[in-house]
């Protein structure tokens, strides 16, 4: 399995925040996106997760020999970020109920399982709207880690997450990330990639390319 990026750019008005990214992802594997910022580093994951047009080139998700056409991707990825948005008004277990009518839980995982690995056992019963920052966060990147997909896409992971949360995160990082392609964009958070074999450097791109920078 693969995901190739040919010729992807992105520009707002007038500005480009890159061009000309080509890179290929393959699956097993594990890597980091980095650049300063404003680079784009979270503009590129979400056209690779599709919550986002690219402005010129394409993308092929390829699983065995068969290419994903780009409205199925959301079939094949989870994605965890601090800007993405929970269902509030639900209670967590209510929440897991209504998600999982769409996406299934890894295999021998259930609610219960899922509730108990993301400790948050003690608000099984509250709407997530009354959680914490943390406890919110730790509820997306379990679904990330947690969820039978393919590809997990994580910006920003230990965003919101204390120490003990950071320990969490690198624990299910080192069990869950082996089988899967798993792409982190990182503010250079050693924590977030720690795992990661593979880089690819939006500031590089940029300057083989003398593309205009804009700050998103």
């Amino acid at each position: 399995m693969s995901l190739s990026l040919i010729n992807i750019g992105k520009k707002y008005n007038k500005d480009w925040v890159f061009r000309n990214v080509n890179f290929q992802f393959n699956l097993p594997g594990s890597y980091v996106i980095k650049g300063s910022n404003g680079s784009g580093k979270s503009t590129l994951l979400k056209i690779i997760s599709g919550h986002l047009s690219a402005s010129n080139g394409d993308q092929k998700l390829m699983i065995g020999n068969k290419e994903v056409p780009i409205e199925n991707w959301s079939n094949h990825i989870s994605y965890a970020a601090p800007y993405l948005e929970l269902v509030e008004d639900m209670y967590l277990e209510e929440f897991l109920k209504f998600y999982t009518q769409f996406k299934r839980l890894n295999k021998g995982m259930t609610i219960n399982t899922f509730i108990t690995t993301t400790y948050l056992e003690s608000s099984r019963d509250k709407q997530i709207k009354n959680f914490s920052s943390g406890m919110k966060q730790r509820l997306k990147i379990g679904l990330a880690w947690l969820t039978d997909v393919s590809v997990v896409l994580l910006d920003e992971p230990c965003s919101n997450l204390d120490e003990r949360g950071i320990q969490w995160y690198k624990k299910m990082a080192t069990k869950y990330s082996k089988d899967k392609l798993v792409i982190v964009c990182s503010n250079n958070i050693q924590e977030e990639f720690f795992f990661c074999k593979n880089t690819l450097n939006i500031d590089e791109v940029i300057n083989n390319y003398g593309t205009t920078k804009t700050t998103i």
